[in-house]
């Protein structure tokens, strides 16, 4: 059996906080797509810790973690993970798995990211310029390497000959900068890498499935960020939503059980792209500071928004969302009045119907406004003590996307989290 735990908006919903949660009652935790773009912070005591490509599991000393295939795996990222990880007495080899066809970004990845961001000046998607693009986009033309390759005695021929296309391109940029201390740092972990346990992935997972095991399916960035569904071009280059879990696994779609959609209170997008609901004013910058809505990865400011139930009625809707985490709603603990947006205008025609392409478009968000519950909830245990009308808003909710909000976040620490009994 496996569920999926994902984000429903642009990213940073608070995965790895709540895989964290999850993960006690599973025996494993696997990633099945994206890569060192993705930034899941959670808190083990006072520590902040953010992950970006092992499973948010590891902290689970009886869980297994797997990285799955659907990964694109930055080797030098990954030695700092595993190096930072260690610190907090954890023995990261003793349950961390790599699938053997997961693939690898390479120094000339991240150069060919780069460069092909500076080239689009005004245009730019607001990628993190760690290669992950570029390492797709191999992927899917049958050039990539893969960590299985790392066993084969001809990797370095084959690290040769890709090297020698990337530059080719690299020279069509007209890129200058010598990567030449990235390569040695990037050989480094790739020694690192090799001691690892390597395995066949679908098979691995397909074993314990078979045996019983519940496994929970780690998702990255946001289903509004998905190749195929999301605001495209300012999306990733995987596939965010829970088909992902099939070709990122190796598993069958009948294996899916629960898909647990993780929302914030409100929205928040990093980079470019379209983004309805977002504030401007000093409501948005407010709940900037008091969310700290300065990416986990980049460190850039975020966008912030109120929530957007269209975009939110999508996602449950490709994702087969099951049950809903609403994450980070005591930063709104403060606010006198929340909206909601509940439909666009669409070139003058209301509609709740997410568009083709959001930013070719004359689009408005339409918003029904709620009072504020004015009341500090961070320290409440029970839904029973939230106050009434947080009650109403989680109510709308409920109704307007017609998946239950199961669980409240109501505060960074990992026991701040609150079941909605109904």
């Amino acid at each position: 059996m496996v569920d999926v735990i994902l984000g429903l908006q642009w990213g940073d919903e608070g995965k790895g906080k709540i895989v964290d949660y999850f993960a006690r009652d599973y025996d494993m935790v696997a990633r099945f797509q994206g890569g060192p773009n993705a930034g899941h912070t959670l808190y083990v005591g006072d520590q902040k810790v953010v992950l970006h490509q092992i499973p948010s599991g590891i902290f689970h000393e009886s869980k297994i973690n797997l990285i799955g295939n659907g990964v694109v795996l930055d080797p030098v990222i990954f030695k700092r993970e595993c190096e930072s990880v260690a610190k907090l007495g954890v023995n990261y080899k003793k349950n961390l798995y790599i699938s053997e066809r997961t693939h690898l970004i390479l120094p000339t990845h991240r150069a060919l990211d780069k460069a092909s961001e500076l080239s689009k000046g005004q245009e730019k998607i607001g990628s993190t310029l760690k290669g992950i693009g570029p390492a797709y986009m191999d992927k899917t033309g049958r050039n990539g390497l893969r960590v299985g390759d790392l066993l084969d005695k001809n990797f370095t021929t084959q690290y040769i000959k890709l090297r020698l296309k990337h530059q080719r391109l690299l020279d069509n940029f007209n890129f200058q900068e010598d990567i030449s201390a990235w390569e040695e740092e990037f050989f480094e972990a790739l020694e690192f890498l090799r001691d690892f346990q390597i395995v066949n992935g679908e098979y691995f997972i397909n074993e314990h499935i078979a045996n019983g095991k519940k496994v929970l399916a780690e998702g990255a960035q946001g289903s509004m960020l998905d190749v195929d569904f999301g605001t495209f071009p300012f999306v990733t280059s995987s596939s965010t939503i829970s088909a992902g879990v099939c070709s990122g696994l190796g598993v069958a779609p009948q294996k899916i059980k629960e898909v647990i959609g993780i929302t914030k209170a409100y929205c928040t997008r990093v980079g470019s792209g379209p983004f309805p609901t977002e504030l401007h004013d000093e409501t948005g910058e407010r709940i900037r500071q008091a969310g700290n809505e300065f990416g986990s990865t980049t460190g850039r400011p975020r966008r912030c928004g109120w929530i957007d139930l269209v975009a939110l009625r999508f996602a449950c809707m490709i994702n087969g969302v099951t049950q809903l985490v609403m994450t980070k709603a005591d930063i709104l603990d403060g606010l006198d009045e929340l909206k909601v947006c509940h439909a666009y205008q669409v070139n003058g025609k209301e509609t709740t119907d997410v568009p083709f392409q959001m930013n070719r478009v004359n689009l408005e968000a339409m918003y029904t406004t709620f009072a504020g519950w004015k009341t500090d909830i961070s320290g409440v245990k029970g839904f029973d003590g939230m106050p009434a009308k947080m009650k109403e808003y989680i109510q709308y909710l409920d109704a307007y996307l017609k998946v239950p909000v199961q669980y409240i976040s109501n505060g960074p620490g990992r026991e701040q989290i609150v079941r909605v009994d109904r």
